[in-house]
C-alpha cells in the first residue's frame, strides 16, 4: 500500500503495529503479531500497559481542553489511529482544537491522512520526532499551530523508544523553548520496575526493534526540567487522575494495580 509514494515494508515489524495488535486493532501484519503474540504468551498481563497508557492520554487531553484555553497539540509518535485519538477527544470538548500528528511510520502516514482528510483541524507529518527542527519547520506545523499561543506538547509513550545517546530530554527541551508560557507538557513512559519482567520486556523490545529504554521515576523527571510537573506528579499511569472518562480505555477503578500497569508513568506539566 502507498499514499504519495509511501511504502509499506510488511516484512519487518513495526512498533506503531505492534501497539495496534496490542490494542486490539486490525492495521497489523503477522510478523507484528508475532511480536505482539510474544508479550501476550510469555509476559502475561504486559497488554495491560498499552490499554493504561492509551486511557492516560485520554484523560490528559480531556484534561487539558477542560481546564486550560490550550486548543492546539502536537502528537510527537501519534501511532496508527485508533479509538478517542487526540483530536476526537479534543474536539469533543472544544471543536475549534487543532492538531498536528507526527510520526515516521508509513503506515501511520496512509492511515492517518485517510481518517483526516475530511478534518480541516488536523495534520499528518511525516517526521523522526528526534528532529525536532523538522517538525516545527514543516509547512503543515506552520500552519496549523500557532506557536504564539499555547500549545499541548504530546510525549505518550515514545521518549522510551529514544535511547540515552540520543538525548530524550534534548528533545522536551526543543519543545519547551519554542512555545509561550501556558504551554502543557504529556508524557507517558516505560518505567524500571527492577524486576524479571521489566528486564524480559525491555529485552524483547531492545531485541526486535534496536532501542527501547526503561528509566526510572527520576531519570523521567528529568525530561520535564524547567516545567512545572502537575499533580499528582509522575505517577503509575491508572494513577494519573483516574476518573469514569468517556472512552473505551478503563481507568483503574481503585482496584490494585497489576505489576505490569506499574511499568508505564504518565504526568502533565505546564510552561510557567
Amino acid at each position: 500500500m502507498t499514499d504519495e509514494g509511501i511504502s509499506i515494508d510488511s516484512t519487518t515489524p513495526s512498533i506503531a503495529r505492534v501497539y495496534d495488535y496490542l490494542l486490539g486493532g486490525k492495521d497489523n501484519y503477522a510478523v507484528d503479531r508475532e511480536i505482539g503474540d510474544v508479550f501476550k504468551r510469555d509476559l502475561p498481563g504486559s497488554v495491560g500497559i498499552a490499554f493504561a497508557n492509551r486511557a492516560a492520554l485520554t484523560r490528559a487531553v480531556k484534561e487539558i481542553v477542560t481546564t486550560t484555553d490550550v486548543r492546539q497539540f502536537i502528537d510527537l509518535g501519534s501511532g496508527l489511529p485508533t479509538a478517542d485519538n487526540v483530536h476526537q477527544v479534543a474536539q469533543r470538548h472544544a471543536p475549534e482544537s487543532r492538531v498536528v500528528y507526527v510520526d515516521n511510520d508509513p503506515q501511520v502516514l496512509v492511515y492517518g491522512r485517510a481518517l483526516l482528510e475530511q478534518n480541516d483541524r488536523t495534520r499528518v507529518v511525516a517526521a523522526d520526532v528526534r528532529n525536532p527542527e523538522d517538525v516545527y519547520q514543516h509547512p503543515d506545523t506552520r500552519e496549523l499551530i500557532d506557536f504564539d499561543r499555547p500549545v499541548a506538547v504530546m510525549f505518550s509513550a515514545i521518549l522510551h523508544h529514544v535511547n540515552d545517546d540520543e538525548d530524550p530530554a534534548r528533545i522536551v527541551r526543543y519543545w519547551r523553548d519554542r512555545v509561550p508560557s501556558g504551554s502543557c507538557f504529556f508524557v507517558s513512559h516505560f518505567r524500571s520496575g527492577n524486576n524479571s519482567e521489566t528486564r524480559e520486556a525491555e529485552k524483547v523490545l531492545q531485541q526486535t526493534f534496536g532501542r527501547g529504554r526503561w528509566r526510572s521515576d527520576e531519570e523521567i523527571e528529568h525530561l520535564l526540567d524547567g516545567l512545572e510537573i502537575l499533580d499528582p506528579g509522575i505517577v503509575p499511569a491508572p494513577l494519573w487522575r483516574p476518573e469514569a472518562v468517556d472512552s473505551q480505555w478503563a481507568d483503574a477503578g481503585g482496584r490494585e494495580l497489576t505489576v505490569w500497569e506499574h511499568l508505564i508513568t504518565a504526568g502533565l506539566a505546564r510552561k510557567p
